[in-house]
C-alpha cells in the first residue's frame, strides 16, 4: 500500500450495494437513474451530457432516453436554464459571450435554445467582464514596460474570448487608470 495515501476506501469504487449497468440482477432504470442523479449532484448538466455519461457506463439508449425524459419531466434537467445558468456564470469565470456559447455547443446544447439564452443577457457583459478581469491582472503587471503590460494585457483578454474592439477599449482605460495611479504614487 502507497505510504502517502490513507488506508480506506478507494474513491473511485462504487458502494458495494450499488448496482452497475453490468450486473444483470439490477433494474435497468434505476441503475441509469442513479448514474444521471449523481452527475446532477456534481453540477447541473444538460440532457446530452447525462445521456454521454449512461452511454459510458453501458446503459442502453432507450433505459437512458427514457430516465431522461423523466429527469426533464420532474425539472431535474432543462437545457434552457442550464445554458441561462451557464451564460451567468461566466463572469465569475471571466469568460467572454463567445467562449461560454462555444463551451455550451460542447456540453451538447442546441444552437437555438443557446440563442435564446444569449438573448436574455446584459450588451454590456463582455464589457463589463472583461474590465473586472483586466484590473486585476493589470496589478502584475504594473512594474513592466507600458508596451509590454499593453500586449500582455490584451494578449490574456483575446485568449478569453473577448471581441478585438472589447479588449482595445479596455485596456487602453484600464492601463490609462493604472499609469494615473502610478504618477500619483511618484508624486508622493
Amino acid at each position: 500500500m502507497d505510504a502517502r495515501r490513507p488506508a480506506g476506501r478507494v474513491l473511485s469504487e462504487q458502494p458495494e450495494d450499488s448496482p452497475t449497468a453490468s450486473d444483470p440482477a439490477a433494474d435497468p432504470l434505476a441503475v441509469a437513474r442513479e448514474i444521471a442523479l449523481r452527475q446532477l449532484t456534481v453540477r447541473a448538466r444538460s440532457r446530452a451530457e447525462l445521456a454521454k455519461a449512461l452511454a459510458r457506463k453501458g446503459v442502453p439508449e432507450d433505459t437512458a432516453n427514457q430516465v431522461l425524459d423523466r429527469l426533464e419531466e420532474v425539472g431535474l434537467v432543462d437545457d434552457a436554464a442550464f445554458a441561462r445558468d451557464w451564460l451567468a456564470a461566466g463572469g465569475r469565470r471571466q469568460r467572454s459571450r463567445r467562449a461560454l456559447v462555444a463551451e455550451l455547443g460542447d456540453k451538447g446544447v442546441d444552437r437555438e435554445t443557446v440563442r435564446e439564452a444569449v438573448a436574455e443577457l446584459d450588451g454590456d457583459q463582455d464589457y463589463l467582464v472583461a474590465r473586472a478581469y483586466a484590473e486585476r491582472k493589470a496589478t502584475s503587471l504594473a512594474r513592466l514596460e507600458p508596451q509590454v503590460r499593453y500586449r500582455r494585457l490584451t494578449g490574456a483578454l483575446a485568449r478569453r474570448g473577448f471581441p478585438s474592439a472589447v479588449v482595445a477599449q479596455v485596456a487602453r482605460e484600464v492601463l490609462a487608470d493604472l499609469d494615473v495611479l502610478d504618477e500619483g504614487e511618484s508624486e508622493v
